[in-house]
């Protein structure tokens, strides 16, 4: 067994562990005594919010970890997104990071992905910022793999 993890949270916060959604009524710290998967509620991108290819790219690997029953939709949907990505980019910096969250993911460490695609935010809103990007290939990219 792996050592503990101690989490804290707020009254009325929220953490998806292992596909159940918990909400606290006071402040209170969770200590886990085994793996699990969890995500915190600050880490939670809603649908609306994955506006751009990599916070869509985020969202399919968290619903992975949200909904472990449909996980194995989640996982189908994220490979096909993430070679499409590959061939939309060009900045190395982003095609290689791309290419370890595909291997986090495929190892079962979304959690850490989660965390390498938020870092590239800032890139990324560069890239679209100086139309590294044609808007014609984010848009195909939306309709390829937004499925919500």
């Amino acid at each position: 067994m792996k050592s503990t993890l101690r989490i804290s949270l707020k009254s009325g916060e929220r953490i998806f562990v292992n596909g159940a959604v918990l909400r606290v009524d006071r402040k209170v710290a969770i200590e886990f005594l085994n793996d699990v998967t969890f995500l915190l509620e600050n880490h939670v991108l809603q649908p609306e919010q994955a506006t751009t290819p990599l916070r869509q790219l985020y969202f399919i690997a968290q619903m992975s970890l949200i909904n472990p029953e449909g996980a194995e939709h989640s996982n189908a949907l994220f490979r096909k997104s993430i070679l499409m990505l590959l061939t939309c980019f060009k900045n190395e910096e982003v095609l290689a990071e791309l290419k370890r969250v595909d291997g986090l993911v495929t190892q079962g460490r979304a959690f850490e992905a989660l965390k390498a695609i938020r870092a590239l935010y800032p890139i990324e809103d560069r890239i679209l910022n100086n139309h590294e990007i044609a808007p014609a290939t984010i848009e195909q990219i939306r309709k390829e793999i937004a499925p919500w």
